[in-house]
Formats: structure tokens, sequence, C-alpha cells
């Protein structure tokens, strides 16, 4: 886990050296699996996966433009021992808003954006065993989170990307199309 975090670290500092441009009018959307869920432990844990999209709206007085956008992402937990079954079904749904950094234009195919999401998390538990049943409150509420992120484009509109922060991963890597 160190060197993947190690990695991430330098990548990110050697995409702030360049990036692409993000304008007003530009949208992107992201397809992700999450690395490095908060579930997990002595069970089974189901990969992360999440959906989230950018519009850019605000051109700044600066080398940039702000987005607004959305995010929904899902994983789950399974334990089965000591004679019950407990699962945990995890979702993030939330409002996102980033800022596009354009002040460096020579690597035409890097987009370098940072940003803040308000979410709302609903964590679903259920068991088979006397355990007592938490489904009522487990977890569920309003969260805000923050992430950086990076894309790379390999053609007009089709690219990868990677986001550091927390959803239902602290790591998301995947596709993005800009549209």
């Amino acid at each position: 886990m160190q060197k993947s975090f190690i990695f991430i670290c330098c990548f990110f500092l050697a995409a702030a050296v360049q990036g692409q441009s993000f304008q007003k009018g530009n949208s992107a959307v992201n397809l992700g699996i999450g690395i490095g869920t908060s579930l997990g432990g002595l069970g089974k844990a189901r990969p992360a996966i999440s959906v989230s999209f950018d519009h850019g709206l605000w051109d700044m007085s600066g080398p940039g433009v702000i987005s607004l956008g959305g995010y929904i992402g899902n994983t789950g937990f399974k334990y089965s021992d000591m004679g019950y079954t407990a699962k945990w079904n995890y979702y993030v749904i939330g409002v996102r808003g980033a800022y596009h950094y354009n002040g460096f234009t020579q690597v035409p195919k890097l987009n370098l954006y940072a940003g803040a999401m308000l979410g709302y998390n609903l964590v679903k538990y259920s068991s088979d065993g006397t355990v007592d049943d938490l489904s009522t409150n487990y977890g569920n509420g309003i969260g805000l989170s923050g992430f950086l992120g990076a894309r790379w484009f390999f053609s007009e509109s089709f690219g990868a990307f990677g986001e550091l922060g927390y959803g239902v991963s602290n790591l998301n890597v995947g596709l993005t199309f800009k549209l």
C-alpha cells in the first residue's frame, strides 16, 4: 500500500508541472473502480465502483475553470464467521465542485483538478444471526470530502483518470469521456 501511495504522489507531482485546459462548457464523465475501500477487514469486500460528472460553468480570472457535477458510488462487504453472516451495502451520492487549473499548456492531453464534494452516505446492514440489527442508522448521514484528480486523454474524447480523495474508496481509477 505504501508503494502505491508513493507512486500516486509522484504521479501528481509530475503532473502538476503541466496540464490540459478544461474550458467553460466542457463536460466529462468518469467511470471508476475504487482501490482502498474503508470496508474490508476479516470478510470479503466487493470492488467499489463509481460514476462522476463534471461540467465547466465559470471561467476564473486566473488560469482555470470551476466545474459543478455529481457523484454516485457503491461498494459492499460480507462477513461470515461465528455462526452468523453480516452484510454491508454502502452508497455515496453527492454534488461536487472542482477547480480545473489551466496554467500549464505544454502537455495538451493532461487535465488537473481539485475539488470538494457534499454527499449523503447510505449504509444498509443486514444479519442472519443474533447480532443486533443496526440498519436503522448505521453510518447514514451527510459528509464533506475533498479530492485531487488527473485525466489523461488518449484521443479528443477518451482517456483515463485517477482521483485521490474519499468517496466509496480512497483512490478511484478508470476511464473518462469528454462530452
